[in-house]
């Protein structure tokens, strides 16, 4: 499966709705059957995984050691937020109000493609956030996809 890729700025509707790009689903393996699971990200934003990869994140999930605090919070943490969502006719998915109000998500959205992973953002938001990047994009792919 390719992963996903680009961003789009779009609205979001009265009732939570947000399409997602043509070609972010077209990158969709057919295994995901046009479902997601949708929870709480990183850094304010929502992640979007395809069904297929979210069934290997549980698997990984369910191989933490449970006697472990820190394994029990982040399981915790992120299946609170998590729910299903599939994609309606119009290529839209519904994001519950929870994650809109974590997210600060109202009328816009930009949804960015984060290779197995959608990642929604308050378009507001993700302009603060590259903002208060203490690296350059050269020093920072320097240092991660460097010796």
């Amino acid at each position: 499966m390719a992963g996903f890729k680009g961003q789009a700025e779009y609205s979001v509707d009265s009732k939570g709705r947000i399409a997602i790009p043509a070609k972010m689903r077209n990158a969709l393996n057919p295994e995901a059957k046009s479902t997601f699971t949708i929870t709480r990200g990183f850094e304010s934003c929502i992640f979007l995984y395809p069904m297929d990869r979210w069934m290997t994140i549980e698997a990984e999930m369910s191989a933490l050691n449970s006697y472990d605090r820190k394994a029990r919070n982040f399981v915790r943490n992120i299946l609170m937020w998590a729910d299903e969502v599939t994609l309606d006719g119009q290529g839209r998915i519904g994001i519950p109000k929870t994650l809109t109000e974590f997210a600060g998500v109202s009328d816009r959205a930009l949804i960015i493609g984060a290779l197995e992973r959608i990642e929604i953002w308050n378009p507001d938001s993700f302009q603060r956030y590259l903002a208060e990047q203490d690296e350059d994009y050269e020093s920072l792919a320097e240092h991660v996809m460097g010796p």
